[in-house]
């Protein structure tokens, strides 16, 4: 479920004339009875909305004072989110004559025309007051308080965020808390003005255009606005000058292509922008491969296994950006970690809309084609999730079948898209025959039935070191595995990864040591399997360079992998 909140304002929204009809009341016991919540979001005083709206109790919390004041009538309790005016400001207005005038808790309101006074108060008194109008109240407030401010206040205390809300209004004051939520609706005897900007508008006025809304949330999620959710969206690429885009809900995405071939560069340009636009994160990061991704906070680490309950806790916060690293679990134990982290992910999902991004590093070692330690069930609503994986038909098929975006990196991309969909049986669409370059993708939206080939992945601003620690302490693939054999083809002594390597370096005989070294095979290892260049050319100028002893080479090169990928940073 997307959409798990609706925040409405009362007068001219909910109710008409100051009173809720039973219809409107019926239509909000059929939203919360689908598990969403009710956010009331007013200009009144909390007085004056309780003798006029017996039914608070339907609200998970009340915004009051045009956004000064918030209210849980579960608890009955309430607390001010502003200071009021001096009692000398309101003094002075009423010198003015402004007699027809509210106090409430913070909020001071009067009538047109009686604006001019107001602001002439302000000016005087020096203070840091802003007037606000609601058709013809002349609401005073403090400077940056607004229904906005007071429904993010009311959010914040729920635990959720504005990316799951819908909100419904008719007036001036309505536009800044309307604008801040996922999807804004405006009922049919709206101003223009908040129409314009609105991205539904009922065909019903007041109450009856709120049931309209409701009725729509409950049987389709607003899916059929799905492109109008939101103005936004993901850049995952160009061809030429266009942009080729993502939505930001509704995407199920699988990466895939060889190792070092250009996934975490589309991947964590996504995941960038994801966090840019104040979605939550999830990432499951099974080699500790994003350690230095900005804004995020890791959890669990070579030494540390993360546990359910601290995942859990991190998690609580809409606003925290998640990495949970499972570098210190066995490679047996992680799809059994996996599944309890997923269920409990899954849970906070269905009653919080998020995290709203799961990103799954190594999908195949978590999610292996043999996985079914989590229900159909689950599987069965995956929303917004990256899978990244060097081979599709390793990874569960279940999961794969939930994927309508797939994105191929690097060397014959034809072979990948066939591998995923034969694993899956679906049609593969024709393609060109060519490897990819460094920095180009190719994209296939399943439910489209439309392929792009050589788009140019966009760019992301992380100086990312990907695979830093899998080249240094992890298990690099068979192909890739440096192998000490000699001259003769009597050794076969495996580094699969740079650990190893140094230790093996340190210990063969000299004969096999020079053999390796004469022949350049160090430097072509990491230039063609690390995928290290700079650190390849380093190691070959010692390769060539004749005046150095074994025991000197030896060190020289084991120091220069050392110092870029296992010394303690």
């Amino acid at each position: 479920m997307r959409y798990l909140v609706l925040a409405s304002d009362y007068d001219g929204t909910l109710a008409h004339d100051g009173t809720v009809a039973e219809t409107t009341i019926a239509g909000i016991e059929r939203l919360i009875r689908s598990g969403r919540k009710l956010i009331l979001v007013t200009g009144r005083e909390l007085p004056d909305l309780q003798s006029v709206f017996p039914r608070i109790d339907l609200c998970e919390r009340i915004v009051a004072e045009n956004g000064a004041l918030l209210y849980d009538p579960a608890s009955k309790q309430s607390k001010r989110l502003a200071e009021r005016p001096p009692d000398t400001f309101i003094a002075d207005l009423k010198r003015r004559g402004v007699s027809d005038m509210s106090v409430g808790e913070v909020i001071v309101a009067n009538w047109r025309p009686h604006e001019r006074e107001a602001i002439e108060a302000i000016r005087d008194a020096g203070l840091e007051l802003q007037v606000i109008f609601n058709k013809e109240a002349v609401m005073i407030l403090p400077s940056g308080v607004n229904k906005m401010t007071g429904l993010c206040a009311a959010l914040k205390d729920l635990k959720l965020s504005a990316h799951n809300v819908v909100a419904v209004g008719d007036a001036e004051n309505d536009h800044a808390f309307l604008q801040s939520c996922e999807f804004p609706v405006a009922v049919a005897n709206a101003i223009p003005a908040l129409k314009q900007k609105a991205a539904m508008t009922t065909y019903g006025a007041r109450g009856a255009g709120v049931v309209e809304l409701i009725d729509r949330l409950i049987d389709t999620d607003l899916a059929e606005f799905e492109s109008s959710a939101s103005q936004d969206c993901l850049v995952i690429g160009r061809i030429g000058d266009k942009r080729v885009t993502l939505p930001l809900y509704g995407r199920n995405i699988l990466v895939c292509g060889p190792s070092a071939s250009g996934k975490s560069t589309a991947v964590i340009g996504l995941i960038e922008q994801i966090i840019d636009k104040r979605y939550q994160v999830c990432l499951i990061d099974p080699e500790g491969d994003y350690e230095n991704l900005a804004g995020c906070r890791t959890i669990g680490d070579e030494t540390h296994p993360p546990s359910v309950k601290e995942v859990m806790q991190v998690l609580d916060d809409p606003e925290a950006q998640t990495i949970i690293n499972l570098t210190g679990v066995p490679g047996a134990d992680r799809p059994g970690c996996f599944a309890s982290l997923f269920s409990r992910v899954h849970e906070l999902r269905l009653h919080a809309g998020r995290p709203h991004w799961l990103v799954i590093d190594e999908a195949h070692h978590v999610l292996p084609a043999e996985w079914t330690q989590v229900s159909t069930e689950v599987t069965e609503q995956l929303r917004n999730t990256i899978l990244i994986t060097v081979h599709p038909k390793h990874t569960s098929r279940a999961v794969l079948e939930k994927v309508n975006t797939i994105v191929v990196v690097g060397r014959e991309p034809k072979k990948l898209f066939q591998e995923f969909a034969g694993t899956i049986d679906v049609k593969l669409p024709d393609m060109p025959e060519r490897d990819l370059e460094q920095g180009e993708a190719a994209i296939w939206w399943l439910d489209k039935k439309e392929l792009l080939f050589g788009m140019t992945i966009e760019p992301s601003r992380t100086d990312h070191h990907r695979h830093k620690r899998k080249y240094a302490e992890g298990q690099l693939e068979e192909e890739r595995i440096f192998r000490f054999r000699g001259p003769a083809d009597k050794l076969n002594l495996r580094a699969q990864n740079l650990k190893i390597f140094i230790q093996l370096a340190e210990g063969i005989d000299t004969e096999t040591w020079l053999y390796h070294l004469k022949r350049g095979d160090y430097s072509n290892w990491f230039r063609r399997h690390i995928k290290d260049n700079e650190l390849a050319d380093r190691i070959a100028e010692l390769e060539n360079d004749e005046s150095l002893s074994d025991k000197d080479s030896r060190e020289r090169v084991t120091s220069a992998i050392a110092e870029k990928y296992t010394s303690a940073e």
